[in-house]
């Protein structure tokens, strides 16, 4: 097979349609551009949003708050849900995700909250710590600390 052997399958190419050639072609006189108005003249343009003077989408659409975007997102983990772990258990994110205390995008920060009681000693590894949570794992003999 060469080059010059190749042909289109039929239907792969269609011929443009040859406007303003007299009536009998099916578009003559006007050329399907149907009788006055903006769009039958030469050099007739308008957005792809327009919409007739109706008020546009975007407009109508509710805008509501604002997110920087430098804004630093944490997922949260509760002291009390660290009561799971067992005595002496160094938790970290790893170990959070493993337990299913923390579930999100892989690289999203943690944060542990003081909601809750804790009376396991642990050794806590996060992105973050309220001070109510850092208070409560100190007071039950554990240490927080915060990874970069």
């Amino acid at each position: 097979m060469r080059l010059h052997d190749l042909k289109n399958v039929p239907g792969a190419r269609k011929a443009r349609k040859r406007v303003g050639r007299g009536e009998g072609s099916g578009a003559g006189k006007t050329s399907g551009r149907g009788n006055k108005g903006q769009h039958s003249r030469a050099g007739s343009h308008w957005r792809p949003t327009f919409e007739g003077g109706q008020m546009p989408l975007i407009r109508r659409m509710p805008k509501v708050g604002f997110k920087p975007p430098t804004r630093v997102e944490f997922l949260a983990v509760n002291v009390g849900n660290l009561q799971a772990f067992g005595a002496g258990a160094v938790v970290d994110v790893a170990a959070l995700r493993s337990a299913g205390l923390v579930k999100g995008p892989a690289g999203t920060k943690v944060k542990i909250l003081g909601t809750g009681d804790l009376s396991v000693k642990l050794a806590v590894k996060a992105d973050a710590f309220s001070a109510s949570a850092k208070a409560k794992i100190e007071a039950a003999g554990g240490s927080c600390e915060t990874v970069a």
